[in-house]
């Protein structure tokens, strides 16, 4: 999935990353490093959101802006019911909620490297968002 830049991306939250639908972001969305994504968690594929709500899910995120990428593993739980139509966050804690995709993951919005939120501050970049399950 694709999502794009915005000026306000801080990306210095410590316990999630989170890419949202909405076109604006205000300087308090510390998290979010994408707007105007193509997909929320209800938008996914079936067979994926099945695969994500197993507790032995082994959740895998790619996320590549410009040359970077940055892979991340988490978990998935029978308590995800990944239904939010306009966001996907992922956390290293353990909290879920119907935007949650995975959580227990190993990296947040403050590990992205500076290269590329820099990147991420301009309207046209585009990112992308990609999921694995194992």
């Amino acid at each position: 999935m694709t999502f794009h830049g915005h000026p306000n991306v801080l990306s210095s939250h410590k316990k999630s990353i989170e890419i949202t639908r909405d076109h604006d972001l205000s300087r308090r969305g510390d998290c979010i490093i994408g707007v105007r994504a193509d997909k929320g968690c209800s938008h996914l594929n079936e067979q994926l959101r099945r695969a994500i709500i197993r507790d032995d899910a082994k959740v895998s995120i790619e996320i590549i802006v410009g040359d970077l990428s940055l892979k991340l593993m988490g978990q998935g739980s029978r308590y995800l019911s990944v239904q939010d139509s306009n966001d996907i966050v992922i956390r290293k804690s353990s909290f879920y909620c119907p935007r949650t995709l995975a959580i227990l993951c190993d990296k947040a919005a403050s590990d992205i490297p500076i290269s590329a939120i820099k990147e991420l501050h301009h309207h046209e970049t585009k990112g992308i968002f990609r999921i694995t399950v194992e």
